[in-house]
């Protein structure tokens, strides 16, 4: 049997990580966004999918209006009290551009891996989750970790939207998904679209990013009510629609005369639990496909882009 890669190891990790992220920010750790704050989050690739579901979060959870934007096309013409920025290198050259741009205007908190990069002399404040760091160039834990930090920033602040479990139930969903088979219809489908509501959403983009990098795979991801409205088309035979949380009412029949499967566990597992299984799902048709999830074609752990 051959050694599982990286990418798997590092799934595998989670359930800690996002324990040690909930006992850090029990602490409210200086830069954290406050209660009333105008706030804008802030990344590229995951970052950023990660940047939109604590986004929906905070507002949802009444601590204050917030938005989410790629670093690359942020409307700096805005006005915000703070911007938090996720970046696991923390070299990633359109999020120092900027935080250069705007920090004379703005408070800066960043999220990283990295002690020595660039962003934490750049930010004013900076949380360091080294311990939650990769090797591969897939991220994983890193991104799932800051994201837990942030959502128990919001436990500790005293208001969750109501549905929302808190990180250490999410941590114990994720032992749950790491332990169980992946859906057979999941496995051997040839094309998958990802669905959320809410925080959700950027999570379902998340889990089609994985499919992307690691497997070359055919994914889609759309907002769980807005998958009707014609992205359903592309469901058929052979084809899986997956939605992290609970699902519409109505949505399983939908898909069901489609003639696909809908994947869905949203009543029992945590969404960012259930976005493990769609991590592991990642790998498994990857490795059915003869490629190595831990070198995604065409990509590199960092994007700096030359002068």
């Amino acid at each position: 049997m051959s050694e599982p890669s990286l990418t798997s190891l590092e799934i595998t990790a989670q359930p800690g990580c996002w324990r040690r992220a909930a006992r850090a920010a029990a602490s409210t750790p200086p830069g954290l966004p406050r209660a009333g704050e105008r706030v804008a989050v802030t990344g590229c690739g995951t970052s950023w999918f990660m940047a939109q579901a604590y986004a929906a979060l905070r507002e949802a959870s009444g601590q204050g209006e917030t938005d989410a934007f790629p670093a690359s096309e942020f409307p700096v013409s805005r006005t915000y009290d703070r911007l938090v920025v996720i970046t696991r290198s923390g070299t990633t050259t359109e999020v120092l551009d900027l935080i250069a741009e705007v920090r004379e205007r703005w408070e800066v908190l960043a999220l990283t891996a990295d002690p020595a990069s660039p962003v934490v002399a750049a930010a004013d404040e900076a949380v360091v989750l080294d311990w939650a760091d990769e090797e591969s160039v897939v991220q994983t834990r890193f991104a799932t970790t800051a994201l837990a930090f942030l959502r128990a920033g919001l436990e500790a602040g005293g208001r969750l939207p109501e549905g929302v479990r808190r990180v250490a139930q999410a941590a114990a969903d994720a032992e749950t998904a790491l332990s169980e088979p992946l859906p057979r219809a999941a496995l051997t489908a040839e094309q998958w679209t990802f669905l959320g509501a809410g925080w959700a959403y950027g999570l379902a983009q998340e889990a089609a990013l994985k499919m992307r990098e690691a497997a070359g795979a055919w994914t889609e991801a759309y907002p769980a009510m807005e998958y009707r409205h014609g992205p359903i088309a592309i469901t058929g035979p052979g084809r899986a629609a997956w939605i992290l949380g609970p699902a519409p009412a109505g949505l399983e029949a939908d898909v069901s005369r489609t003639g696909g499967v809908l994947v869905s566990d949203g009543h029992r597992l945590d969404p960012m639990a259930d976005l493990i299984r769609a991590q592991r799902l990642a790998v498994a048709v990857a490795e059915s496909r003869g490629l190595n999830p831990d070198t995604p074609r065409g990509l590199t752990r960092s994007v700096i882009l030359k002068g």
